[in-house]
């Protein structure tokens, strides 16, 4: 059975550490940040999101336990707004994946945002991050907006050999 925990300081700070690192490691992925700039960025948007850590209001930070209690992952929803609130983050470790921690994080992340009172609930997931966004579709969650993005060439030899 998954279940969550309010993460501790010790966890936060070893979340906080990687969490930045792979949000660095996404962006650039994902053609929005170049290597060199990445770090610096993720380390700036983490400390505006969370100015005071895991005590940031409306800011809720949970690990997520297997059945033995082990510490298998980690989730952030933030209440965005009285009616909304927003996951942040949610990761399971590479080693516990394929095994439904995922899944019940969500749902559990769902109970959670519910007891903070809000009606609605929405993430990011990046595009090529395929098996996350077949996770939250078969969850229901329904795409609210697509940003899309070209690299162009010196030439637009595409269009004109196309369109002459």
């Amino acid at each position: 059975m998954t279940t969550l925990r309010r993460m501790s300081e010790e966890e936060f700070v070893q979340y906080n550490d990687f969490s930045i690192a792979a949000y660095a490691k996404e962006k650039v992925a994902a053609g929005n940040w170049t290597e060199e700039e990445a770090l610096e960025k993720a380390k700036t948007t983490h400390a505006e999101l969370l100015p005071e850590g895991r005590h940031t209001k409306d800011h809720f930070l949970y690990t997520i336990l297997n059945e033995k209690g082990e510490n298998v992952g980690t989730l952030w929803i933030c209440k965005q707004s009285p009616d909304k609130a927003f996951i942040y983050d949610i990761r399971v470790s590479d080693d516990y994946q394929g095994q439904g921690h995922g899944k019940k994080a969500m749902i559990l992340a769902e109970e959670e945002a519910r007891k903070i009172g809000v009606q609605r609930i929405g993430l990011h997931v990046f595009g090529h991050n395929t098996v996350a966004r077949k996770l939250y579709e078969n969850l229901s969650y329904k795409t609210t907006n697509v940003v899309m993005e070209k690299d162009l060439p010196a030439k637009n030899e595409e269009y004109t050999q196309k369109n002459p």
